[in-house]
């Protein structure tokens, strides 16, 4: 019985196809190498280690404890980092037209305040009666207990304001841009991106680990030629094209250099290269169209036309936290894929609250925005003719920055002339700021420069006021 046995495993293996058995060959060695590779991982290091081991057994008691003392561990940072400690401005009372730093007031030329809702008795109101109602936060995301009908009614609100189907809310304005992007753009993907995003952005496309190409700022034919070339590309890979998505990433207004996007021709790209538009209105928002919607507002189409818009509320808003807004199968997306929203604890209600008042009064008073552009176009006139500052920005952004023109001086050196003028800003009554970045991190590092921000709550004597300073700060920078 078994002599038939052993025959018939025998007939059965010369019947089956050689490739078969080959094959099977190749996988049973390719598991037994791996098996073997697993136990015997990196036997360098392990002989090493083992004969560090053994060493060290063979020493008496003195020799270790002399060989501990001895040692002497690399610092954390190196001897010639930069030691000088960071050095803060601290603010006593409220961040309004005025702010008050070591027991001394100054005009407020630094802040997001643009409507200068930070301080408005309406919005205070709105926010300390839901602050009675609800308490100071959450403690929980959105999906586990964070979820409060607060949140849902400013969702609402912002999509009625903007005219778009849905909206999602986040707790932070950075966390808002830098997870919305990855949460559509993945490995395979493209993403067009002007190179003077902010770093919100930035951190965004990183996420996303798509393959970004960047054209340079605001320079539409430079897109056009990089769009032109990969469409040359997509032609010759059709097949692999269908499968890859293209995005293209801008700033309503650019927060480091106060331009204002030509969304014009952004939109006449996007259709004929069939990209999705994504941009970041966190300081158009309040500030560019007839009633504040923003740069879509401003240039006359809908804000649908934009696949998603991104906001922080801690600009126009006065507030805390950002929101994203478009479709409806856009904003659920992100309730599963924006990790600033599925991880983050929930916005405070309070901060809920205290936005959807400003959206009712830009709603109930649109001319808060037209007094806004009145101010940034006087303040853009004051700064225009100051000699030794160069003005770089929009004259309807209320973002400014003040570069020395055509200078020699390195990056230091100009950044501490720069920061003179500030100084002597200050001793005149007026608090303004230098631009600061992550250098090591940023793709392309601005040039330093001044950054001053304009307020609604601003009247010809305080622009002038600005001028003047930055205008005698500026006559006496060679000194420092």
């Amino acid at each position: 019985m078994l002599t038939m046995e052993i025959y018939e495993l025998v007939r059965l293996f010369f019947e089956v196809p050689t490739y078969h058995l080959v094959l099977e060959a190749v996988l049973i060695i390719w598991v037994l190498s791996l098996i073997l590779k697993k136990k015997s991982h990196n036997p360098a290091k392990s002989s090493l280690s083992e004969k560090g081991s053994h060493l060290w057994n063979k020493l008496s008691g003195h020799e270790r404890e002399e060989l501990i003392q001895e040692w002497t561990p690399e610092p954390l940072v190196p001897d010639d980092a930069d030691q000088e400690p960071i050095k803060y401005d601290v603010i006593q009372g409220k961040v309004g037209k005025y702010v008050t730093i070591g027991g001394r007031q100054y005009l407020n030329a630094a802040t997001h305040n643009f409507l200068g809702m930070v301080g408005d008795e309406r919005v205070e109101e709105a926010a300390v009666t839901c602050l009675r109602k609800y308490g100071v936060g959450s403690c929980g995301p959105r999906a586990f207990f964070g979820t409060i009908d607060v949140h849902l009614d400013l969702e609402k609100r912002i999509s009625e304001f903007m005219g778009t189907e849905e909206s999602v809310l986040y707790s932070l304005g950075f966390s808002t841009v830098a997870s919305a992007i990855p949460a559509y753009a993945k490995r395979a993907d493209i993403i067009f991106a002007d190179e003077a995003v902010c770093f919100a952005i930035q951190k965004g496309l990183q996420a996303s680990r798509s393959d970004v190409r960047y054209f340079r700022h605001n320079d539409m034919e430079h897109l056009e030629e990089l769009l032109q070339r990969q469409a040359q590309a997509d032609w010759l890979k059709p097949k692999a094209a269908a499968e890859v998505r293209k995005f293209l990433v801008v700033e309503g207004v650019y927060a480091n250099t106060g331009a204002v996007c030509r969304l014009p021709e952004l939109l006449r790209l996007k259709a004929e290269h069939k990209l999705r538009l994504f941009i970041d209105e966190s300081l158009s928002l309040g500030v560019l169209g007839g009633t504040g919607r923003g740069v879509t507002e401003h240039f006359g189409v809908t804000a649908r036309e934009a696949d998603l818009i991104m906001v922080s509320m801690e600009a126009a808003l006065g507030s805390v936290g950002g929101f994203t807004t478009g479709s409806f199968y856009v904003a659920d997306h992100q309730r599963l894929s924006g990790q600033g929203y599925v991880f983050s604890a929930a916005l405070a209600p309070l901060c809920a609250a205290a936005a959807m008042c400003v959206i009712d009064l830009l709603d109930a008073e649109p001319e808060m925005t037209d007094q806004l552009r009145d101010v940034c176009r006087a303040m853009h006139k004051a700064l225009a003719g100051i000699d030794g500052l160069h003005l770089v920005g929009d004259e309807l952004s209320p973002v400014k920055f003040l570069q020395l023109p055509g200078s020699d001086l390195d990056r230091r050196d100009s950044e501490r002339t720069l920061q003179c003028i500030v100084d002597q800003c200050r001793e005149q009554g007026v608090a303004l700021t230098l631009a600061r970045y992550l250098e090591q991190e940023e793709y392309r590092l601005p040039v330093p420069a001044i950054r001053l921000t304009c307020t609604r709550l601003m009247g010809p004597q305080e622009v002038r006021q600005v001028g003047d300073a930055l205008a005698t700060g500026a006559r006496y920078f060679s000194p420092c």
